[in-house]
């Protein structure tokens, strides 16, 4: 075969065919705006817009997080679908776009689990944006259906194809209904997992059970007081704050972090707040040991002043002891075994926190 050829893998392994399924006259077509579809995980759905901030908020924000307040990290669809053998998924991305180390199944698709248990990745077969579509099929008259948005691409539309006679309900409740906030940078959006279910969020929410909000900005997130006021505003069962990747110097980080987490307890005295510092503290051990006695020290004197509402993990934890140089793309974003590796860590944590505080 001549080099630099263009060849459609596809043709000659179908397991990587995607399949076209919108035009079948044999589904009806609706809209996860319709009730009883619920959508979760954005902070705030107005009108028909996916977006993780009240629009007036992301409005006023930085360039950046206005932008990435679209993309629809933590974003899940939920019902309940009964006497259906198929489920259909079309989605209409917001941007084209794409990333050297990370794949559009993580960037721009959606993850479909049924019944808990991962069941299709729906995905784009190109960063061209637009739609996409594909389908699963169900094996029980009752099921319970969640669908991940994408990581780091918005949505315009969503719509979930369904045979004639099933019939859509209203998704069983989580466990722990009120949301986990998640604060941080673009390991905290889901950089760069291969799929929207693969973000530590998603294998800890998973196993613990629990509703969850993701306001991770790649690249933006930096202490800022607003998004400490807004996320103090919200009904949460606790929050996970992870910034510290995105302060642009360990001076930053001095004089923001403590302030954000009294925003946060001032607000919210009894909810629970997990600190926690970057996985990747390899790269520069100097830089992250000085980034570390920030965190711990807003930690402790929360701790000396009485709070028995906290906690912390060191990131240094978080990708374990043997083989961390496989835990990632680029030596920063983790790849799925990265994720898998930071939610084991996270989840006891979580669970002792929820636990402490009544929500578990």
């Amino acid at each position: 075969m001549e080099t630099g050829m263009k060849f459609d893998i596809a043709r000659i392994d179908k397991n990587f065919l995607i399949e076209s399924v919108y035009a079948s006259q044999e589904l009806d077509w609706l809209s996860v705006h319709e009730a009883p579809i619920e959508l979760r995980g954005l902070a705030v759905h107005e009108g028909e817009s996916f977006c993780r901030l009240p629009l007036e908020l992301a409005e006023k924000s930085s360039e950046g997080i206005r932008y990435l307040a679209y993309n629809t990290a933590g974003g899940r669809v939920r019902f309940t679908l009964k006497r259906a053998t198929r489920l259909a998924i079309r989605c209409e991305s917001l941007n084209a776009f794409s990333m050297s180390h990370m794949p559009l199944s993580g960037i721009s698709g959606v993850d479909i689990y049924i019944d808990g248990e991962f069941r299709q990745a729906i995905r784009p077969a190109n960063d061209k944006g637009g739609y996409f579509e594909g389908e699963t099929k169900i094996k029980s008259p009752s099921v319970q259906v969640e669908i991940n948005l994408p990581l780091y691409n918005g949505i315009k539309n969503l719509f979930i194809g369904i045979e004639k006679g099933a019939t859509i309900a209203a998704p069983r409740p989580y466990v722990v209904d009120d949301p986990v906030a998640f604060y941080g940078s673009s390991i905290t959006q889901g950089g760069c997992a291969s799929r929207p279910g693969n973000s530590y969020q998603g294998f800890v929410c998973r196993w613990l059970d629990c509703d969850h909000i993701n306001l991770g900005f790649s690249g933006n997130a930096r202490g800022e007081e607003a998004i400490a006021s807004y996320i103090a505003s919200l009904r949460m069962s606790a929050f996970v704050m992870d910034y510290d990747h995105n302060a642009p110097t360990v001076e930053h980080l001095k004089n923001t972090h403590a302030r954000f987490f009294e925003i946060i307890r001032q607000a919210q005295p009894d909810v629970p707040v997990i600190f926690i510092s970057k996985p990747d503290c390899d790269n520069d051990p100097a830089d992250s040991t000085k980034r570390v006695a920030v965190i711990r020290k807003t930690y402790t004197d929360a701790m000396d002043k009485g709070d028995k509402r906290v906690w912390f993990i060191d990131g240094a934890s978080l990708f374990g002891a043997n083989d961390r140089d496989a835990c990632t793309v680029d030596r920063t974003h983790p790849n799925d075994i990265g994720f898998y590796r930071m939610a084991e860590a996270i989840a006891p944590v979580l669970r002792q926190a929820l636990k402490a505080s009544g929500r578990l």
